[in-house]
């Protein structure tokens, strides 16, 4: 028996975790009552015969092990206060035996198979923290009465009612619930956390409306024919749209069928406006994908341009979306077999993309599975069974001729019985308190009599005086709940996390959407070549700047500040008629402070404003993220422009910096599966460079410094996908440089892990190549999210030696793989 603090006789913690267990050891059962911890997590028990003898457990970790049932024999662990059985595959668990753990406190069943809870499961009254996510459940009554349960997690599951007497609950402070298809409350209630359910239910009526509301987005290349397709299932007979009246930027329109409230947004096909998109795409969408049949050529490229891009990137993005293809201009094809040949060569490419997507992910699964030390890698095999559980639905292909009548209300019928098939549109019919509804209609109608401005740009503090003469039930923290409510489902925008916007309310995004298609446009250069001398003269400019914002925005994608002014006031006096001064300041900004717009856009990773060129100070202090810093000469200079990285022509300056690869440099090579997300490097610098300066930004390159360190970062597509980060091997001599190397590596690690959180669809591998030239080996990170973790900054890696072999034999010192542990000398 070990000793422990020098006693025979004390209490023990076990250690067994990653032994290929199948039973439980004889040494650790033999111990009986001394033990008080045992960790028995990555293993391969099915159960745990002869646990009971450990009378005096309290906490117990079976995770990632081999359950297909609740092990019954954890009812003997009268003092058990702590377990771990989460990432399992657990389907039933027993009755009486939560009625027996009387002093359980801490319980994690997330990532099994639970398609029910037992009916005791509220005998547990000491319970205080509750994981269930990423299980197959779809009630939650067995909770209620946990009077003592302060935290509970159920993402993932199946659940479309929640149990309102659980929200009596005082002491509960955390609860998540998200990636459920919700109908009371609302995934859009949900979404704003505990206080906005207990709102939500406090509010509920009896007999309370329910609601069918879709917002359905119009998608597809440039003249599609996205904008003829839905001017026309608005209306219900054919709508001509003329080349010169296509949408630019998002068009939002309401259609009302038949008691479905149908939300249209038309999106611009062309790729200028793809970096503004994600602002709008939200998730449990219906996407209407517009192909053009009489260009379409059965081919992988025309496929692949017309459809592959835009379900690859629904995947990645929303991949609980439904998504109907529509096959447009029919009447310009050749005949009905041409027709036919066409909609048969769509939808069997799309059969084999999903089913390749399918079979990628599942191969990549049974990879990790037969690994000898297969239970390092159970995180990244939940991903991907996370992954294979998302899946995106297309429906049946739809070619319609948008010139006849017949055919435009054929699909609106088709349509609408799609939308009321629950099978695949669960979340269809949503409950809300009458005041919901009431609150967005008495919006409509302040605008609509002249109340709000036409544009609709409001303060927090106007529309709550407004309301609450209509609601005098409501008191402003219940009406700024519906109005967080109504932003999320994209009635209103208020974006009340952003300092400089909180103020204020977007009740119109029409209008909000109207500035971004200012400056985000396909024609800019055009625009920018409309404005007049008058134009010029009001902000001081002359015709030799016009020429060079230009120049600029053509080959730097930089476009100037006074430009943007220009342009946005441009479109307020044209389309909104107004000429209110203190409006078009704090849209477009002013020389001394920045306008909504930009915030917006800098905000959702768009832009990057960039400074007057100064020459650097070789003795400026180097900036840490989170520590204090003063520097050694401040200057403040304006920002005098913005950078649009997507439309970079070329990496030149980029190269110019870095010059050349050496195989000594730290090298990261972050795996994304199944690819890239569009416009995803280009919004990661954004963040990083926002960080760190001076930058110097290209196509799919960046170079940028903190101190005499110069770091890469590099969209990669050899084959596989990555995103490769590197530092300069000569700016690396003392293990303080490697330190600091690693932290900015960390920092931009950090940018990239939660800018993937937007992206469902993604699953991320981290790894070092091998540094021996001719060598395609690599070293993998297994545990780098733990590292980026503030917390885990210091313990990764810990015991590893001091040099790593690959599998071809070669090897490195491990400081140049992975981060070390800080030398004493410098925490």
């Amino acid at each position: 028996m070990p000793l422990v603090n020098g006693n025979q006789n004390a209490k023990t913690e076990e250690d067994f975790a990653g032994k290929k267990l199948k039973t439980l050891p004889n040494e650790l059962l033999q111990r009986g009552g001394d033990a008080v911890k045992v960790d028995l997590q990555r293993n391969r028990l099915k159960q745990i015969c002869g646990i009971t003898q450990l009378k005096n457990l309290t906490e117990l970790n079976l995770c990632r092990n081999e359950f297909t049932d609740f092990p019954a024999d954890i009812r003997g662990l009268r003092q058990l206060e702590k377990l771990y059985i989460n990432q399992n595959n657990i389907k039933t668990i027993p009755e009486n035996v939560f009625s027996s753990l009387e002093k359980l406190r801490f319980l994690k069943l997330s990532t099994n198979r639970l398609e029910k809870l037992p009916q005791d499961m509220n005998r547990c009254q000491h319970l205080n923290y509750l994981n269930l996510s990423n299980n197959c459940l779809k009630n939650l009554d067995p909770l209620v009465g946990l009077s003592q349960l302060t935290e509970l997690y159920v993402e993932r599951n199946q659940l479309t009612d929640l149990p309102d007497l659980l929200f009596q609950n005082s002491s509960l402070a955390l609860f998540k619930a998200n990636g459920n298809p919700l109908r009371k409350p609302p995934q859009g209630v949900c979404a704003g956390g505990l206080r906005d359910i207990q709102s939500y239910f406090s509010m509920l009526e009896a007999n309370a409306p329910n609601e069918k509301t879709v917002k359905t987005m119009f998608l597809g290349t440039s003249m599609a024919g996205k904008s003829t397709l839905c001017r026309s299932l608005k209306q219900g007979c054919p709508v001509a749209v003329a080349e010169e009246d296509r949408t630019v930027g998002i068009e939002i329109s309401e259609v009302d069928n038949e008691g479905i409230r149908f939300i249209f947004w038309d999106f611009a096909g062309q790729e200028e406006y793809y970096i503004t998109h994600h602002v709008f795409i939200t998730s449990q969408a219906f996407v209407i994908l517009a192909i053009n049949l009489s260009s379409y050529n059965m081919d992988a490229q025309s496929f692949k341009e017309n459809v592959a891009f835009w379900i690859k990137n629904l995947q990645l993005k929303i991949p609980d979306s439904v998504v109907l293809l529509v096959g447009t201009h029919v009447d310009q094809c050749t005949d009905e077999n041409d027709v036919n040949e066409k909609k048969k060569h769509i939808e069997d490419q799309v059969k084999e993309m999903l089913e390749t997507h399918k079979m990628n992910l599942d191969q990549r699964k049974k990879n990790l599975q037969d690994k000898e030390d297969s239970p390092l890698y159970y995180d990244q095999i939940n991903q991907i069974e996370r992954l294979t559980e998302n899946k995106l639905k297309v429906l049946d292909f739809v070619p319609i001729d948008c010139t006849k009548e017949e055919d435009i209300v054929k699909l609106r019928t088709h349509i609408k019985n799609e939308v009321l098939n629950k099978a695949t549109f669960p979340s269809i019919e949503q409950t809300l308190p009458r005041c919901y509804y009431e609150v967005e209609k008495d919006i409509k109608e302040l605008v609509k009599n002249g109340d709000i401005a036409e544009h609709g740009i409001v303060t927090q503090d106007t529309l709550l005086y407004e309301l609450k003469n209509r609601h005098v039930t409501l008191d402003d923290d219940k009406l700024k709940l519906i109005l967080q409510y109504l932003h999320r489902i994209g009635v209103i925008m208020w974006y009340k996390d952003i300092p400089e916007l909180a103020v204020f309310l977007f009740v119109k995004p029409s209008f909000l959407i109207s500035l971004f298609k200012t400056i985000v446009r396909h024609d800019l250069v055009q625009e920018l070549s409309k404005i007049s001398p008058e134009q010029l003269k009001s902000e001081n400019a002359l015709l030799v700047q016009q020429k060079r914002w230009i120049s600029d925005y053509k080959h730097r994608a930089s476009l100037n500040n006074v430009a943007i002014r220009i342009l946005v006031r441009t479109e307020l006096q044209k389309n909104y008629g107004t000429t209110e001064q203190e409006l078009i300041n704090e849209v477009v900004g002013s020389s001394k402070k920045e306008g909504s717009l930009l915030s917006l856009l800098k905000h959702f990773d768009v832009c990057l404003s960039t400074k007057h060129n100064s020459p650097l100070n070789p003795k400026a202090n180097e900036f840490c993220p989170k520590k204090s810093w003063v520097p050694s000469n401040p200057i403040v200079y304006e920002p005098d422009a913005c950078l649009f990285p997507s439309y970079l022509p070329d990496n030149k300056q980029v190269e110019q910096k870095w010059q050349s690869d050496n195989t000594e440099d730290l090298n990261i090579h972050v795996y994304f599966l199944p690819e890239i997300p569009h416009g995803f490097f280009h919004r990661l610098v954004i963040r990083v460079c926002s960080l760190y300066s001076p930058y110097w930004m290209g196509k799919d390159q960046c170079v940028l410094c903190c101190g005499d360190r110069r770091f890469l970062l590099r969209e990669r597509h050899d084959g596989d996908q990555f995103i490769e980060i590197r530092c300069k091997e000569t700016e690396l001599e003392t293990s303080e440089d490697f330190q600091k190397a690693w932290e900015v590596i960390r920092h931009i690690m950090i940018r990239l892990n939660k800018l993937t959180e937007q992206w469902q669809g993604l699953y991320l591998t981290v790894h070092s190549p091998c540094k021996s030239s001719d060598c395609d080996e690599y070293f993998e990170w297994n545990d780098w999210q733990e590292w980026l973790e503030e917390s885990g900054a210091s313990k990764f890696n810990i015991g590893l030696e001091e040099k790593q072999t690959c599998l071809n034999g070669h090897q490195r010192r491990t400081e140049w793989l992975f981060p070390r542990t800080p030398d004493a000398r410098l925490t």
